[in-house]
């Protein structure tokens, strides 16, 4: 290493001065430094909407705090979490950091892009990264790897509004397999201090928060419910998968949880029968449907670990939506009738 790079949010650099004092490589977006004990990504949205998707940006914050939205390494096929994807998914394992850059223009009078700290990332805990579909350079229609970054704990991201999610340029929908994987969530370093943490960025106000186990725990019961599901209409001859819902004018995509295409019935899972968690999921119904095809016919159904209360069964049928739930080894309320 033959200079120095003090990391600072919002520092303004160039690939070939990380490379220079880290050791890692200058061409790829995801760019491990073995030596350095570092991972360095460096995300550029206006690339990905040359080949017709726009996931890199900052998404809306969640209940968990600041989101930041990256596509992974591989320009042809389905992407896969190995090779400089696995590096991003093993950092905490490995004790490596990563660091965020975003593209920032071109050098004055060079070819080399400039690239603008944004800070030091880990992948969410719970769902590190999504599986969305888009186009490679070769025009086909592939799987790719979404990660979820989330600001480690003591950084206070340089984001500006300049780094949200690009708006999708025209309504569309793509069919998606089911997500019925439920990966052990990843592990990341423990937090210091307090469990939430206020930051203040740009005159914002936001929040970092570690995700309490006990909700891992409820999002790993919904995904096992939808796999449980799954395999429980394909052995009976059903045929399922997703959508990815692009919405003209927003940002990211709708993703529901699965759609039985024999009966043409489109379901929200919850991990928790609660009646917050069900008037979610009648919201989310609603507005999926709107985006579908043949959505005048389309039938909707939320999905559920056990029965909720008697009154959250009523409000469901006062609006038609269909109930389902897991009952002795089985679903009950399936068939829909």
């Amino acid at each position: 290493m033959t200079t120095t790079v003090d990391l600072v949010p919002g520092m303004v650099t160039t690939r070939d001065a990380i490379a220079a004092a880290y050791g890692c490589g200058t061409f790829q977006g995801i760019e491990p430094a073995d030596d350095a004990g570092k991972v360095f990504v460096y995300s550029d949205p206006f690339a990905g909407e040359e080949y017709g998707y726009t996931f890199d940006g900052r998404a809306d914050d969640d209940e968990f705090g600041p989101l930041y939205l990256y596509t992974g390494a591989g320009a042809k096929g389905d992407q896969k979490p190995s090779g400089r994807n696995g590096s991003l998914l093993t950092h905490a394992e490995k004790g490596r950091e990563v660091h965020l850059f975003v593209a920032h223009g071109k050098v004055p009078g060079g070819g080399a892009m400039r690239q603008r700290y944004i800070g030091e990332m880990v992948l969410d805990q719970v769902k590190p990264y999504d599986v969305r579909r888009g186009p490679g350079q070769d025009g086909v229609m592939r799987n790719v790897l979404v990660f979820r970054f989330r600001p480690a704990p003591g950084t206070t991201p340089a984001w500006t509004e300049a780094d949200l999610q690009m708006a999708a340029a025209a309504s569309d929908w793509e069919i998606t397999e089911t997500a019925v994987d439920v990966p052990e969530p990843v592990v990341l370093p423990a937090q210091s201090g307090a469990k939430v943490k206020n930051t203040e960025q740009h005159n914002t106000s936001e929040t970092t928060a570690d995700i309490p186990a006990t909700q891992r725990k409820v999002l790993r019961r919904e995904g096992e419910l939808v796999k449980a599901f799954v395999a429980h209409l394909a052995a009976a001859g059903h045929h399922t998968h997703s959508f990815q819902i692009a919405v003209k004018g927003e940002p990211g995509a709708l993703t529901p949880d699965l759609y039985d295409a024999t009966d043409h019935v489109l379901y929200e899972a919850k991990g928790l029968t609660t009646r917050a968690n069900v008037r979610m999921a009648i919201g989310q119904l609603l507005d999926y449907r709107r985006h579908l095809p043949e959505a005048q016919t389309l039938r909707v159904a939320v999905l559920l670990p056990t029965a909720p209360t008697p009154d959250v069964q009523a409000l469901l049928a006062g609006q038609g939506i269909a109930l389902v739930y897991q009952d002795h080894g089985g679903f009950a309320g399936w068939p829909l009738v």
